[in-house]
């Protein structure tokens, strides 16, 4: 199988190209638009919507940022979405099996 991005040979059940990094083949998308708590600059919107809709984070910057300057749409809409999209469940560490002591 060929990366789409790179034109490389990958392994056929590859789901991210060893060279250039992207997603290939069948991609299963997020099935919630959250706002994640890696990668954000000022509140995960941008940052959500790109992982949403796989798409990458600075061009979905790019065009709300537009959109803000060219309309009021952008500067509205960013707000509202910030209070609109839930944040993503915080990810706890896995238990080790140990029992927990207290000093």
């Amino acid at each position: 199988m060929y990366c789409n991005y790179c034109g490389k040979v990958i392994q056929d059940d590859a789901n991210l190209c060893a060279y250039c990094g992207k997603r290939v083949g069948p991609v299963i998308a997020r099935q919630r638009l959250v706002r994640p708590r890696t990668g954000r600059k000022i509140a995960g919107v941008c940052a959500g919507f790109a992982e949403y809709f796989d798409l990458d984070v600075t061009l979905v910057r790019l065009v709300w940022l537009v959109a803000s300057v060219m309309t009021l749409i952008g500067s509205l809409s960013y707000p509202i979405a910030w209070i609109v999209m839930p944040e993503e469940p915080e990810k706890l560490p896995a238990p080790t099996g140990q029992p927990v002591t207290n000093p």
